[in-house]
């Protein structure tokens, strides 16, 4: 039997991070890992779908190259070579993870783990024990109980990642961040895409404004969106759908079911060591906490915020509070983005939360039109909003638009420092930059 101080069950971005913080700061981990290292984040999530984003920003750059003066350019898609590009990418980063889950104190065991008790995990033949153990088992997609879910058209986006081309006609079931991003991708690489949503507005977590203006950019762009429409049926050629009681059909070669992620629970014996879920996950506190002392659950598996960085710094907070450290990790203010083109990307509360819960608050708006660099880039579709509280303490902010990201990032680092406007405002930023956007909005 072998005993650590941390015992942690993933090594996905939580995972691995803590593992890394832990053996640094002295502890010794084990870490379980039945497929490959790095999650699904590296492996079939965020890394490959962002560079697959990249290759479709660069075809849409060089479909209004005459923009540029440069004329009567041609080029060919090898969607091989894409490919080739991300299975790249995704194996250099995996290299790196490997080499850091071999630094000393931290031992990998690649084999499925479950749950003896509440100190002990099996893997194999083989016990483990810990006085502190992290769940960090990530998620799964979740699929629609609908006919025809187990056709052969029918993918997730691990699938669609691996496709050997572009699909003619891809139908994506959810406008939800995953179903948002490969519409942008697909139909810059040429794809008929159609989209199919169960609300009235895509990227619900988004400010309603916001969302919809980046669903009409990509509207104009050629995707097309059946909102409020209730998928009935899968068939060999298409999807059926009913809208305003209607039923209807959409034809595709290919459907994506992006409804969202589920945590991956199964196969981890939780009732042997006590822990308490439901459906939205593995329950815990503000700091991460299970009902059993000792037991943590990060990242996707408890389902409070399935973003990598939320799970990376989940993981920092609760191997801060067994080294007995404090840090000041905001877990309340984690901001996202939407990889589309153009981007969006949000942080704190939306006006429509505002609204309803009846806070005080002061709206501010800009427009990349009227900004320097967002001319000079030909990227003039964007538009923010900052919310600020009655002591114009900033509170929040949504955008879409060209590098919409790394704005949202500094309002992140603001919120952080308790900023308000009067502060943002007498910030100096560099001109001519898009977060120029930001500072004259204040």
């Amino acid at each position: 039997m072998t005993h650590s101080d941390i015992i942690i069950i993933g090594s996905g971005p939580g995972g691995y991070r803590a593992a890394a913080y832990a053996a640094a700061n002295g502890l010794t981990v084990t870490v379980f890992e039945e497929q490959h290292v790095g999650g699904t984040c590296l492996n079939c999530g965020c890394i490959p779908t962002k560079t697959l984003c990249r290759n479709a920003e660069v075809v849409d750059t060089l479909k209004k190259a005459d923009v540029f003066g440069i004329d009567d350019l041609s080029y060919r898609l090898n969607y091989s070579r894409m490919r080739e590009r991300k299975n790249k990418v995704v194996d250099t980063l995996r290299s790196g993870v490997e080499t850091l889950l071999s630094a000393p104190g931290i031992q990998l065991v690649r084999q499925h783990a479950r749950f003896a008790d509440s100190k002990t995990v099996v893997a194999g033949d083989e016990s483990y024990t810990a006085d502190h153990i992290i769940i960090a088992t990530g998620s799964k997609s979740k699929m629609l109980p609908v006919p025809g879910i187990d056709k052969p058209i029918v993918m997730t986006s691990t699938e669609l990642l691996d496709i050997e081309a572009p699909p003619r006609r891809l139908c994506i079931v959810g406008a939800g961040v995953i179903g948002m991003e490969f519409a942008s991708i697909f139909n810059s690489l040429g794809s008929e895409v159609t989209v199919v949503e169960f609300l009235k507005e895509c990227l619900p977590a988004l400010d309603s404004d916001v969302a919809k203006r980046l669903r009409q950019t990509l509207s104009r762009r050629g995707v097309n969106f059946l909102m409020q429409s209730g998928v009935q049926e899968i068939t060999d050629t298409g999807v059926v759908y009913e809208r305003k009681g209607k039923r209807e059909s959409v034809e595709a070669d290919v459907v994506l079911i992006a409804t969202g992620r589920a945590p991956r629970t199964e196969g981890l014996d939780l009732e042997k060591a006590g822990v308490a879920c439901d459906r939205n996950g593995i329950i815990t506190d503000e700091h991460l906490r299970t009902n059993v002392p000792g037991i943590y659950a990060i990242g996707d598996v408890n389902g409070r915020m399935m973003l990598a960085h939320a799970a990376t710094f989940q993981g920092l907070h609760v191997v801060n509070g067994i080294l007995g450290k404090h840090d000041n990790i905001r877990l309340d203010i984690i901001p996202a983005a939407i990889f589309t083109h153009p981007e969006a990307a949000c942080v704190g509360t939306t006006e429509d939360a505002c609204k309803q819960s009846g806070l005080p608050y002061t709206c501010r708006k800009g427009y990349y039109r009227a900004n320097g660099k967002a001319l000079a880039m030909d990227e003039t579709e964007g538009f923010v909003k900052l919310l600020a509280d009655g002591d114009n303490k900033i509170i929040g902010c949504h955008l879409f638009g060209a590098h919409a990201a790394d704005m949202a990032q500094e309002i992140s680092a603001l919120m952080n420092a308790g900023a308000t406007t009067a502060q943002l405002h007498d910030i100096i930023h560099i001109h001519p930059t898009l977060s120029e956007i930001l500072q004259e909005m204040a």
